[in-house]
């Protein structure tokens, strides 16, 4: 194990590693080329196992390796932990600590992200920094507060230069938070991914054009499944826990003819369930929501959204999509079957804790953070065809981009005057949305994946009352945080 050097970060940072594809043109293709494999379908939904803490403490091994498992009726070789995709299933507490040894069998260099947990970023600690070798391990430890809110956060690589190859490859796994009981016939844990596969069932390498784009896969997954089937009877209400472990795909989550209702995205609670007709994830964002069953036969579906895109500077992509084009299309998840006889209606859901509000709190300091996007001088096995930064600059892992002094709330306004959408990403700091769109949020709205429309901008609260230490903000399209689009800042 040891930090990443400038000159390491900087050579890695184009391209996200070793699989990539030089040139202006991407992969253009009408179907898959794994043929036949868009139209297979898992059978039903298979939940990640679960670990849970004891006494306060959960320990896990927890080994990165390629393996071959089954992707829609075929074998394909993904990245995973403990041999599965998604990995298992944390189940915490506050106040307990986690203990991970990261055991690296790929052959790149990885790391551990706790994303949204509030946990220290130093040493041992969720430390964007570190780098664990091919064949290394490394010992992690987390320890939640005893105030830590509950709710679903996840973890996956963030080992600068290869975060995207190594999410889409199939690293990523769930952590729920328990401390917020709400009466159910029984919970989903429901990971949403997507991959591209080439003729062999390899993870297909990522095209300039995409990396400029951020890439979307051929095949929509949740639970490492394609297309699974979900059952249920009339009356029975669920609690659905979503995240988005897409590299770059935003998400528009509808399931027709049955009843939604939302409990929070990210660390957000709402005041009380509220009824939705779709609810927007973000790459990185999570849901908490509640699903009432009526009969009939439905689909869990994503709708389209449009991110934006480069005008028709990207070339072509994969599946013929131009690669200037932002467009995350409409598509099925999970078929749900509702059926049998009517169950008992599950108890009112009790009232949630009132969500803390730090418009009240004195700003210590305002700063103005902005995205930017500029064409590359050159192109090389490493580049893109973009210069990406924060404020005109890429990433420099011994640069310190902010300096913030502990225990102060600060005032972010977060700019995007290019011409796509970018989610923001603050690690370890939770942030209070105050401003969109140039309107006041009213209700106290909590994030750690705020999306900045195109041309738009946001403005936050980023509470620092602990954890001293440094760690990063980045764009949550992968591909753009490994080629540069992040910046550090340290707490102290």
């Amino acid at each position: 194990m040891r930090p990443i050097s400038r000159r390491e970060a900087l050579g890695l940072a184009g391209l996200g590693g070793l699989s990539v594809v030089v040139g202006g043109v991407g992969l253009s293709r009408s179907q898959p080329p794994w043929r036949g494999l868009a139209d297979g379908r898992d059978d039903t939904l298979v939940e990640p196992e679960v670990l849970r803490s004891r006494e306060g403490r959960l320990s896990v091994e927890l080994v990165a390796d390629h393996r071959e498992v089954r992707i829609a009726g075929r074998r394909a070789r993904l990245l995973t932990y403990n041999s599965s995709v998604p990995g298992q299933t944390w189940r915490v507490r506050p106040g307990d600590r986690i203990e991970v040894r990261l055991l690296n069998e790929l052959d790149t260099p990885t790391n551990l992200h706790t994303h949204g947990l509030e946990v220290s970023p130093r040493d041992d600690g969720d430390n964007p920094f570190l780098s664990i070798e091919p064949g290394q391990s490394f010992d992690y430890r987390f320890d939640l507060p005893e105030d830590h809110p509950p709710g679903v956060f996840w973890y996956h690589p963030h080992r600068h230069g290869t975060v995207a190859d190594q999410l889409f490859g199939g690293l990523y796994g769930a952590i729920i938070v328990d401390g917020d009981e709400v009466p159910v016939s029984r919970e989903r844990m429901l990971v949403v991914s997507d991959l591209s596969l080439d003729e062999d069932g390899q993870v297909a390498p990522v095209s300039a054009s995409e990396v400029m784009m951020g890439r979307e896969g051929d095949l929509l997954l949740i639970n490492g499944q394609h297309q699974p089937q979900l059952a249920a009877r009339p009356g029975q209400r669920e609690r659905w826990r979503v995240i988005n472990a897409c590299t770059s795909r935003y998400l528009r989550l509808a399931v027709s003819g049955q009843l939604m209702e939302l409990l929070g995205i990210d660390r957000s609670q709402e005041a009380a369930p509220r009824e939705v007709e779709e609810v927007t994830l973000a790459p990185g964002n999570r849901a908490d929501l509640l699903v009432t069953m009526r009969a009939g036969t439905t689909q869990l579906r994503t709708l389209s959204y449009d991110r934006g895109g480069m005008g028709g500077m990207g070339g072509m992509g994969r599946m013929g999509r131009m690669g200037g084009g932002g467009l995350s299309e409409a598509a099925t998840l999970a078929s749900l079957t509702v059926t049998g006889d009517t169950a008992t209606a599950a108890p009112p859901v009790p009232d949630r804790p009132p969500v803390p509000d730090l418009r009240d709190q004195p700003v210590a300091v305002q700063r103005e953070i902005t995205f930017t996007m500029s064409m590359g001088a050159m192109m090389s096995p490493r580049r893109s065809m973009m210069d990406l930064g924060f404020d005109g600059r890429s990433f420099d892992p011994d640069r310190i981009d902010q300096e913030v002094s502990l225990g102060t709330v600060e005032e972010w306004v977060i700019s995007n005057p290019t011409p796509m959408d970018h989610p923001f990403h603050l690690h370890v700091w939770p942030m209070q949305l105050i401003e969109r769109a140039g309107q006041s949020v009213n209700d106290p709205t909590w994030r750690d994946v705020v999306n900045v429309p195109a041309q738009g901008r946001v403005r936050v609260l980023v509470d620092f009352a602990r954890h001293p230490g440094r760690s990063v903000y980045h764009c949550h399209i992968l591909d753009h945080e490994d080629s540069g689009m992040m910046a550090s800042v340290e707490v102290s």
